[in-house]
């Protein structure tokens, strides 16, 4: 049975930063590519960062240079490092597992909630 748990989320100012982990049972973790999605108050959720089972990585243009993502096999855990955060950062932030479109998942862990604000 599949499982992703999302941690690391709060409240955090413009220009803070925060950590984001997922930690994932029930899959091979090191056969999969990883991502962070995201759903934004009112709109659809959307892919945030990749990360493929080598290592390489793909971004979506309004994070690139301020979140980094990143995966550790041994602990079955993906990151999300996210710095220089906007207001417009906030969102429900999610993993998941194969590199699929976001409309193609049937499962999703509970997520973290991300506040930026003053």
């Amino acid at each position: 049975q599949v499982q992703l748990v999302e941690s690391g989320g709060g409240l955090v100012q413009p220009g803070g930063s925060l950590r984001l982990s997922c930690a994932a049972s029930g899959i091979i973790f090191s056969a999969n590519a990883m991502g962070w999605y995201r759903q934004p108050p009112g709109k659809e959720r959307e892919l945030v960062a990749g990360i493929s089972r080598y290592g390489f990585t793909n971004y979506r243009d309004s994070v690139k240079g301020r979140f980094t993502i990143s995966r550790d096999n041994a602990k079955n855990t993906v990151y999300l490092q996210m710095n220089s955060l906007k207001p417009e950062d906030t969102a429900v932030y999610y993993c998941n597992y194969g590199g699929k479109g976001v409309n193609d998942y049937r499962y999703w862990g509970q997520g973290t909630q991300v506040t930026v604000s003053s």
